[in-house]
C-alpha cells in the first residue's frame, strides 16, 4: 500500500537526519593599494596604508560581516524550523504506528464477531433467542440483538475513523518531510553564504600588516565612539530611566556573565554565542523563552519607544534586523559583535538602531 510505504519512509527518514556539511568560498574585495603619499595619515603614523585607505577597508569588512550576520539569522531560523519539523515527523510517525496497531486490533475484533455468527448459523446469539417461544427470552433476545447491532456499528465507525486518521497522519508526515527538506536546503545555502562572507572579510584583514590591523581596530572603535556620541548628543535617552523587571534583571545578569566569550555563528552557548544566541539564552535563563533570531525577535516581540527603554530590553540593529544587543542601562548594551570578537559592552548607539523590543511586556 503506497500510504503505508510513505508512513514507513517517514519513520525511517526521521532517523536519518544528517548534519549539513556544505562549505562556501568567496573572493575578497580588493584591498586598496597603499597610497603613495601618507599625507592623510597623522604625523608619526606608520607608512603604508593611509587612514583613508584603511577606512575603506574597514567599511568593506563591516559590510561583509553584516551580510554574514544576515545569513546567520537565516541559518538559525531554518535550523529552528528544521528542529520543529523533525519533532512533528517523530510525533506523526508514532501516531502512524499506533494507528496501524489499532486497526489490526479492530480487525481482530471484527473477525471474532464474524466467526461467532458463522458458528451460530449466521445469526448472533441474540437473534436466536429472539426466535424463542418463551416471551421473556424473546424480550431479552431483542435487547441483545440491538446491543449487538450497536456494537457492530461502533466497531465499524471506529475502524473507519482510525483508517481516516492514519491517512491524515501519513499525508501530514509527507508534508512535514517536504518542509524539512526545504529548510535543510535553506540551511545549506545560508551556511555557504556565511562562510563565504567571513572568509572574504578575513582575507581582507589578513593582507594587512600587524600595525595596520591595530590601526584598523582603532578606526573601528573610533567609528563606534563617534556614532555613540552623536546618539547621546541627540537626547535620544535623556528621559530614559526605567528600572529592570525581575525577569529583565535576570536576563541582564546572564548576558553580562558571558562577557569575554567568543562570537561563533549559530552558537547558543555555553562557551560561545552569536548575537541572538546570547539574547535568547539570556531570556531563557530568566524563564521567558523568546524567538531564536534577531529578525524573529523584531517581528514577534512587543515594540516600545526608546524613551521607555529599560535594562533587559533588546535593541535591534540595521534595516534588515540582522543584529541585536541587550540594553543594560546608562546608554550601553551587552552583545556578541561578530566573528573575531568577544561578547562585550558597547554603546547602544554605536550602530544604526532599528527599534527596541521587550520580551516580558
Amino acid at each position: 500500500m503506497n500510504r503505508r510505504h510513505c508512513a514507513t519512509a517517514a519513520i525511517t527518514l526521521v532517523c536519518a537526519l544528517a548534519l549539513l556539511t556544505s562549505t562556501g568560498q568567496a573572493s575578497a574585495a580588493p584591498v586598496p593599494e597603499p597610497s603613495p603619499s601618507s599625507s592623510s595619515a597623522p604625523a608619526g603614523a606608520p607608512q603604508g596604508y593611509s587612514n583613508a585607505d584603511l577606512e575603506k577597508v574597514r567599511e568593506q569588512i563591516e559590510t561583509l560581516y553584516r551580510k554574514a550576520g544576515a545569513a546567520t539569522d537565516a541559518y538559525n531560523l531554518a535550523e529552528e524550523q528544521t528542529k520543529k519539523q523533525s519533532g512533528e515527523i517523530v510525533k506523526l510517525a508514532k501516531a502512524i504506528v499506533d494507528g496501524q496497531a489499532r486497526i489490526a486490533a479492530l480487525k481482530d475484533r471484527a473477525g471474532a464477531q464474524a466467526r461467532e455468527q458463522y458458528r451460530n448459523g449466521g445469526l448472533p446469539p441474540g437473534a436466536q433467542l429472539a426466535l424463542s417461544n418463551d416471551p421473556k427470552l424473546f424480550l431479552d433476545g431483542i435487547n441483545k440483538v440491538r446491543q449487538g447491532q450497536q456494537a457492530s456499528k461502533s466497531l465499524l465507525a471506529e475502524l473507519n475513523q482510525t483508517q481516516q486518521d492514519l491517512e491524515t497522519y501519513t499525508q501530514d508526515a509527507s508534508a512535514n518531510w517536504e518542509k524539512l527538506e526545504a529548510n535543510r536546503v535553506k540551511q545549506a545555502k545560508a551556511k555557504k553564504k556565511i562562510n563565504a562572507q567571513i572568509k572574504a572579510a578575513e582575507k581582507l584583514e589578513s593582507r594587512l600588516e600587524k600595525k595596520e590591523r591595530d590601526r584598523l581596530r582603532r578606526l573601528e572603535q573610533d567609528a563606534a565612539n563617534e556614532a555613540q556620541t552623536a546618539w547621546l548628543s541627540s537626547g535620544a535617552i535623556k528621559d530614559v530611566s526605567g528600572e529592570a523587571s525581575e525577569a529583565g534583571a535576570a536576563a541582564v545578569a546572564f548576558a553580562t556573565a558571558q562577557i569575554g566569550k567568543p562570537y561563533v555563528w549559530g552558537a547558543e552557548g555555553p562557551g560561545s554565542f552569536d548575537c541572538s544566541g546570547l539574547t535568547s539564552q539570556a531570556w531563557l535563563a530568566a524563564k521567558r523563552p523568546i524567538p531564536r533570531t534577531s529578525q524573529e525577535q523584531w517581528r514577534l516581540l512587543p515594540r516600545i519607544d526608546i524613551q521607555d527603554m529599560r535594562p533587559g530590553d533588546l535593541i535591534i540593529y540595521h534595516a534588515d534586523a540582522s543584529h541585536v544587543g541587550m540594553y543594560v542601562g546608562d546608554g550601553a548594551i551587552v552583545h556578541s559583535p561578530r566573528p573575531g570578537r568577544n561578547v562585550t559592552l558597547a554603546g547602544a548607539g554605536s550602530m544604526k538602531i532599528l527599534g527596541v523590543v521587550r520580551p516580558d511586556k
